[in-house]
């Protein structure tokens, strides 16, 4: 008797252990309620922004490139080749966000409808609507296309530039096309540039989820506002690892605004060959952060030029923001619209002065003549400055800027170069470039100094 007693007492002693033990565990895996209120959950948030957000599907056609011997005429008479091009047809899938319900605009990435001859806008209820292209600006990657609807819902915009690394975003798009996905992250890195993705590079780093598809899609805050628009993943593999870049809206907003009116970006042009400031830079010029754009060498005529600005200034702030960086100097003087004042906070011997700039569109046939041959598109050319003699006895013409993606660019031109011949004759000056250039036909043959060294490279 008293040895089942004893077997009773440990058996009870057994269960309210484990039932002590286990109390806690259920508690951790499902928090109950306070004060009777619900868990916090961003489902109310995302019910007012995914209807905003929509998938973009396009159809085009490509040119496939062909064996270069076939371009040759004798070819294709001795193999009777025929004379025709090939073409393969293209789809792609992506991701928009309305932006104004009313007009029906949406963004999303230009590398989501480039050479599309059709897009699908399907929205979250389940609609397919065709598109029309408003317009599109590969160097930003942003692109606006137009739908027509009842009931359409847009996502408000927020003011990028108050982002703080750290804050919470979410990510919303159709990834892999599987249809329109939600993830989760934080603000990882603000006004990251040099990354090759774009032209204009100001991007914002997230880890929140971005997978192909994505392109285009949302990202939002907490409170439900447009923060940027999802562009490209850094991806050895490519799927996500946590690095994801959007473009912000205050640049989606402007460049917008410029395709809508134009139907193209109009960019500013500032008319001088950039550097970074890096810190023996800075020790030289008497600057006391490393932060900063150094201005080489100064176009005649360019408004650099008109404004008074010399080179060896040093320009630290446009518009009472901090200029970090060449790259994002280019970026606030080239997304400004034509006509609109600049002010440049800029070091000039070791103290400040405020200079004052007019944005002005780049105009090659005013600054140069005009230049017909458009392999050379996409580079501005001028002369050698005067006061830029670190060249030595060598002439010709320098290249002052040169545009993301182009084929001067592919080529491998770079600032500050200086072509002396083009296929073998001499280009001493801008009259005998202009002359070379529009008059010859097919590949260009490039002779160029850069620094103490010389090279030749072929434009297509």
């Amino acid at each position: 008797m008293r040895s089942q007693n004893l077997l009773l007492f440990i058996s009870v002693l057994c269960v309210s252990w484990l039932d002590l033990i286990a109390r806690p565990m259920a508690q951790a895996a499902l928090p109950q309620l306070q004060d009777n209120r619900e868990m916090p959950s961003l489902a109310p948030m995302l019910q007012q922004v995914t209807p905003a957000v929509v998938n973009i599907a396009t159809e085009g056609i490509i040119e496939i490139r062909t064996n270069p011997l076939f371009n040759d005429p004798f070819f294709r008479r001795f193999f009777n080749a025929p004379d025709q091009r090939r073409h393969r047809k293209t789809q792609s899938l992506g991701s928009g966000v309305i932006i104004d319900a009313e007009r029906g605009l949406v963004v999303t990435n230009n590398h989501v409808i480039a050479n599309a001859s059709q897009i699908t806008v399907k929205l979250r209820d389940g609609r397919n609507l065709e598109a029309e292209l408003v317009g599109s600006d590969p160097d930003t990657d942003v692109a606006v296309v137009k739908i027509d609807g009842p009931r359409l819902t847009a996502v408000p915009l927020a003011n990028s530039d108050k982002l703080r690394v750290g804050d919470y975003v979410v990510a919303i798009g159709n990834p892999f096309g599987l249809g329109q996905t939600v993830t989760s992250g934080i603000i990882s890195a603000l006004a990251r540039s040099g990354l090759g993705i774009t032209g204009y590079e100001d991007l914002i780093q997230t880890d929140a989820s971005i997978n192909p598809g994505n392109s285009g899609g949302a990202l939002v805050n907490l409170r439900g506002e447009l923060v940027g628009i999802n562009t490209a993943i850094f991806s050895q593999s490519g799927g996500n690892i946590g690095i994801g870049f959007a473009i912000p809206t205050n640049m989606v907003r402007q460049i917008t605004d410029q395709l809508v009116d134009h139907g193209e970006v109009r960019r500013g042009f500032l008319g001088a060959q950039l550097q970074d400031l890096d810190p023996d830079l800075a020790g030289a010029f008497g600057v006391a952060s490393g932060n900063g754009a150094v201005l080489v060498n100064i176009m005649e005529g360019s408004p650099a030029h008109k404004a008074g600005l010399q080179p060896g200034d040093v320009v630290i702030a446009a518009n009472d923001k901090q200029v970090t960086n060449a790259a994002d100097l280019r970026n606030q003087v080239g997304l400004k619209r034509i006509g609109e004042k600049v002010k440049l906070k800029v070091m000039r011997e070791g103290k400040k002065k405020i200079v004052t700039i007019t944005v002005a569109e780049r105009d090659d046939s005013q600054l140069l003549g005009e230049l017909r041959n458009s392999r050379l598109s996409g580079a501005t050319f001028g002369e050698i400055p005067q006061y830029s003699r670190a060249y030595g006895r060598v002439q010709g013409v320098m290249v002052y800027e040169v545009e993301n993606g182009s084929r001067v660019g592919r080529a491998g031109l770079r600032e500050g170069d200086i072509i002396t011949s083009v296929n073998r004759l001499p280009t001493r000056d801008i009259d005998e470039f202009l002359n070379v250039v529009n008059r010859l036909q097919g590949e260009l043959l490039i002779r160029l100094h850069r620094g103490n060294q010389a090279a030749f490279t072929v434009i297509k």
